[in-house]
């Protein structure tokens, strides 16, 4: 269609930029139009630069595969190819702060799946269902940098998204949380690809992945934050001990997470409704990549279970479980996410239909 925004993918050899590929083949909003990667890749086609590391489950789309692979350090190839860029590259975290910042300059839209602007003052991270808000800071992002037309938006570590839109919902019905303990059992795919080898983790759990306990513990403080003198201003709670451990499953970030009520302690069956009831924006604009339920609840006592849930509603729901007395805190609980697709491409994609309603691309 003629009315289709043209996007470019940076890093589109990589796994995460093949999910965007494939969940882009006929979005009513969007159109590949240009794929960028590294200098190695750079003047193939895109069939051929992926043709021994293709992962998806299928074939790449007839409008992709002849495309011509760009060196995705460069802007200027990307000029007159797209407006809207989604970053999945794999640099050093300046590298990639200063690559996307070249991109916003050069007037593109740039919607990240990189942790390198997480924390910049005027960047918002954004999970759609809780702070779409924050992308109201772009006009003062762009007078802050003299950017004309591009900006910065990145998505939060995909760890957190098991546990943060559940979370919200009961802060947003007016039970606010104190603290919260959790531990997640994350997903291989989330390391990337090849990732962990097979000796590694077959019949073991690394329970370390370096860097992610302390973003599990200060990206919701960003996202529960407010847009406040141009900048974005982090809550100050609720507290988050967190414990990060990479488990042999392809897909599917798990959590086990207990939490402890500010005032009142709901009813187990007061929590289930507000988590069954939750809708927010993007279910209000009908958004492409929004599902209906973004919050499901399964009442039998051994799920979510990654292989059995990770897919609900194409895989970006948050599916949950195992509500129940903590004998520390308050509650208990299970929450699953599809790590690759909530947690990246697709979630980076339901951002990018956000910034188009808002008119900002």
């Amino acid at each position: 269609m003629s009315d289709k925004i043209n996007v470019g993918i940076l890093g589109a050899t990589g796994m995460v930029g093949q999910n965007y590929i494939r969940l882009l083949h006929n979005h009513p909003m969007f159109r590949v139009t240009h794929v960028a990667a590294s200098p190695a890749s750079a003047g193939k086609t895109y069939a051929n630069a992926v043709s021994n590391r293709w992962l998806m489950d299928i074939d790449i789309s007839e409008e992709v595969k002849n495309l011509t692979v760009a060196d995705a350090n460069d802007p200027v190839a990307a000029s007159g190819k797209c407006s809207l860029v989604f970053s999945a590259v794999s640099l050093d975290k300046s590298l990639t702060s200063k690559l996307e910042s070249d991109y916003a300059a050069a007037g593109f839209a740039v919607v990240s799946n990189n942790s390198a602007h997480r924390a910049t003052l005027d960047v918002p991270m954004v999970i759609p269902e809780i702070n779409p808000d924050h992308l109201d800071i772009i006009p003062m992002q762009r007078k802050n940098h003299g950017w004309s037309k591009g900006c910065i938006v990145v998505k939060s570590n995909c760890s957190i998204q098991s546990y943060m839109t559940p979370i919200y919902a009961l802060m947003r019905s007016g039970l606010p949380i104190r603290r919260m303990i959790v531990s997640t059992l994350q997903a291989l795919s989330g390391a990337g690809y090849p990732g962990p080898s097979a000796f590694d983790m077959i019949d073991n759990v690394i329970p370390f992945i370096n860097g992610e306990e302390e973003k599990s513990e200060r990206e919701p403080l960003k996202i529960l934050g407010s847009v406040c003198g141009g900048v974005i201003e982090p809550s100050a709670g609720p507290l988050i001990s967190a414990h990060c451990n990479r488990v042999p499953v392809i897909h599917g970030h798990l959590a086990c997470v207990s939490v402890q009520f500010e005032k009142r302690i709901p009813s187990c069956e007061e929590i289930i409704a507000v988590w069954e009831n939750f809708k927010a924006l993007p279910q209000e604009l009908n958004l492409p990549f929004a599902p209906q339920h973004p919050l499901i609840y399964r009442k039998e006592n051994d799920r979510p279970q990654p292989r059995k849930d990770r897919n609900a509603e194409k895989a970006m729901s948050v599916v949950l479980g195992r509500l129940r007395k903590c004998n520390v805190l308050d509650y208990r609980f299970v929450g699953l996410h599809h790590n690759t697709v909530r947690g990246a491409a697709g979630g980076c994609i339901l951002v990018a239909e956000l910034l188009k309603e808002k008119g900002y691309i």
